[in-house]
Formats: structure tokens, C-alpha cells, sequence
């Protein structure tokens, strides 16, 4: 396959995923913010948001004080940021339509479907009227993007690139929620047995993982089994491992006579996972452990880019 057409089919996955990820942090942190705090935990809950994606830079530039308007809006729709879902959906299309003829022609109406009712909706000011709905309605997209990518997609390289960018973003974004929400949350909502209920609660249905939980553990929320639940649980699919499973299964489809330091490098994270235990994370360090799987997932991106895609920029 051209390289070319593999990195559109990448990063088109990625950019799907990451819309939806966005989506998620933003409608669970509006329904946390309905809880009785103060007006510094609610702010300190939207810069947790754009600490997740590494936005806080860019959005005190921009707009200095913190504000669940703005932060909305410039996470959702602003053209000067190029990780809003505006931004991730458009270019979604984009890299779909440069490969149309690769693609199915339900995977290609799906995308561009998406991003016609995109810009229907923006135009009807649900956002104005209800933020949330428009949230449900992109997660809706991206499931329905995955589901007729796996129901109509023949099994060859084109379908593998758009797995391995799927499971890579979302590797990433799962890794993010959980530093930020372990390392950087000191705000106190209720009282200390419902802060962590309705913290820890919040948490996991971001990852649609509240129910999950329950039918795994059948016990109270705890910090330490929602974050061995979304590491180490190979049946979570969102988890790191589960991730990784599909990104060393992608990556041993699309193998070259180049890359084989790259599976070797993601298959040694794919193990760390796999023969770890909550224990040793915790006693490493989870902020520690998180922040090198994030590195080392930025590090196995560039390796893919470098074996099979088109150059990053410099």
C-alpha cells in the first residue's frame, strides 16, 4: 500500500477517535460540574479538561480566565484549535475523501454524512440549547464509523492502518484521563464518601465503563479498580492493554521489511502490560507509569509514521 494512502486512512481513525474522546470528557464534566461545589472546583474541573488534551496553553492565550462557556466552545468549535471536534471531524472527511476509492462506499457516506450533519447542527444552536445532545450525537457517529468500517471493510492493509489509528488514539486518551484525573484532582465535591462515588463514577463513564465496573467488581468505586480496570483489564475496551492488544495484532498485519524495531518497541509495551500487576504500578508510581506510557505511545506513533506513512512535520 502507498504510503500515502495509508497515512489518510490513519489518521482518519485518529481523528474520528479523538472527536469522540473530546466529546466524552466534555459531556462528563458538564454533568459533574451540576453537583454542589465551589466556583474554584468547577474551574479547576475545566482546566483539568484542557489539561487532558494539552490545551491550557493555548486556551489562556486566547482567553485567559477559565469559563465552562469557553471552554466549550473553544474545545468543540474554535478554528484557531486544531484538536476541536469541529476541527477532528472536518479532518476526518478530508482524509476519507483523498481515499475514497479505498473505502467502502458506507464507510465513505459515513463520514461524510457526520460531516454534513455537522454543520446542520452547529447551524440549529443545539450547542446553545443543549450541549450534551450534541455530544451523544458524536459519539453516535463514531460508533456507527466503527461499526460499518468492521461490517463492510475487507480485511487487508486499508482496514488494519484504520485499526491501528483507532486503537492508538485511544491508547492515548485513556492513558491522559487517568493521569490527570489521579495526579491533578484536589477539589472536594460533597463529602468525602460521595466526592469519590460520584469523582470515580464520572471518570468511568467518560470511558463508558461505569456498568463495566459494577458487573466486574460488584463492590464500591475505588480509585485503585478503576484504574486497574482501565490499565490492566484485557476485556475493557478502552483500557491500555485491550489497546495494545489491537495495536500489536494491527501492526503484525502491516509489517514491512522496516519495521520490525517498531514491533519489537510496541510489543515490549504490549508485555509491560500484560505481566504487570495494580501493586507494582502503584508502587512505581501511577503518575510515573502513565507519564512513560505516554511517551512511549508518542514515541510508537512517530515509529509508525516513520515506517509506513507519510513524514511528520518537523
Amino acid at each position: 500500500m502507498l504510503s500515502r494512502t495509508a497515512d489518510h486512512l490513519f489518521w482518519m481513525a485518529r481523528y474520528t477517535e479523538r472527536a469522540e474522546n473530546t466529546a466524552r470528557m466534555l459531556d462528563v464534566n458538564i454533568q459533574t460540574q451540576l453537583l454542589p461545589q465551589s466556583a474554584e472546583a468547577a474551574e479547576q474541573g475545566w482546566r483539568a479538561v484542557l489539561g487532558i488534551s494539552e490545551l491550557q496553553p493555548a486556551f489562556d492565550e486566547k482567553y485567559g480566565l477559565v469559563s465552562r462557556k469557553d471552554v466549550i466552545d473553544f474545545m468543540l468549535r474554535d478554528p484557531d484549535n486544531g484538536s476541536s471536534i469541529i476541527a477532528c471531524l472536518t479532518q476526518a472527511r478530508e482524509n476519507a475523501r483523498a481515499v475514497r476509492g479505498t473505502l467502502t462506499t458506507e464507510v465513505w457516506e459515513t463520514q461524510n454524512t457526520t460531516w454534513l450533519e455537522m454543520n446542520v447542527l452547529l447551524k440549529d444552536k443545539v450547542l446553545q440549547r443543549d450541549p450534551s445532545e450534541f455530544f451523544e450525537w458524536v459519539k453516535h457517529r463514531s460508533h456507527l464509523s466503527r461499526g460499518v468500517t468492521i461490517g463492510t471493510m475487507l480485511k487487508d492493509e486499508a482496514f488494519y492502518f484504520i485499526r491501528l489509528g483507532t486503537f492508538l488514539e485511544r491508547a492515548d486518551n485513556t492513558a491522559r484521563l487517568l493521569d490527570v484525573k489521579f495526579h491533578g484532582d484536589d477539589h472536594t465535591l460533597l463529602g468525602a464518601a460521595d466526592r469519590d462515588f460520584y469523582h470515580w463514577a464520572a471518570v468511568l463513564r467518560s470511558v463508558s465503563a461505569f456498568e463495566t465496573y459494577r458487573k466486574a467488581y460488584r463492590d464500591v468505586i475505588t480509585p485503585e479498580r478503576v484504574a486497574e480496570l482501565l490499565i490492566l483489564r484485557g476485556d475493557m475496551p478502552r483500557s491500555l492493554i485491550a489497546c495494545m492488544n489491537e495495536v500489536v495484532n494491527n501492526l503484525a498485519e502491516v509489517r514491512n521489511d522496516i519495521s520490525a524495531e517498531t514491533e519489537r518497541f510496541a510489543g515490549r509495551l504490549h508485555a509491560d502490560l500484560k505481566f504487570n500487576s495494580m501493586d507494582d504500578i502503584l508502587r512505581h508510581g501511577l503518575h510515573d507509569y502513565l507519564t512513560e506510557f505516554l511517551e512511549h505511545v508518542y514515541e510508537l506513533g512517530n515509529r509508525v509514521s516513520r515506517d509506513f506513512l507519510l513524514p511528520l512535520a518537523a
